[in-house]
């Protein structure tokens, strides 16, 4: 049976999950619209963000999974939820502007960076908390 107290991240997991699975998807439609050929990755700009995208949430969301737990799991769940649900929204954001110009990926990079931060650093100082407590 679940704890009912993890759903929360749970489903920020999810969403981010789908956000991914979302931003993935585009790229294979930018390729079609873009007339981009398998396995090329370059020499169209516009494909090239779409691109871009993809490989940056890939790269990031690595960090992002496993922080948001370890917050969840030695700091709190609901927390860890709120900041998961930032970072989601910020790589929506980061997404819309990129794919309408590269200098528009600016604020939706420095929410979702905010956000993975406030999970690691939190969960870095709980655990060295506990550590210097000897727990």
């Amino acid at each position: 049976m679940l704890d009912s107290q993890f759903l929360w991240p749970e489903l920020v997991t999810t969403l981010a999950l789908v956000m991914y699975f979302v931003v993935t998807i585009n790229v294979g439609r930018a390729r079609f619209k873009y007339k981009v050929p398998v396995p090329q990755t370059t020499g169209e700009p516009n494909f090239e963000r779409y691109f871009r995208v993809q490989q940056n949430t890939l790269e990031q969301i690595v960090l992002f999974l496993p922080a948001l737990w370890l917050f969840a799991l030695v700091l709190n769940p609901v927390w860890a939820a709120g900041f998961g649900a930032a970072w989601v929204a910020g790589r929506v954001l980061y997404a819309w502007g990129y794919y309408q110009a590269a200098e528009k990926r600016g604020p939706g990079f420095a929410l979702s960076s905010l956000s993975v931060m406030a999970l690691l650093l939190g969960s870095l100082g709980k655990i060295v908390w506990l550590l210097i407590q000897g727990a």
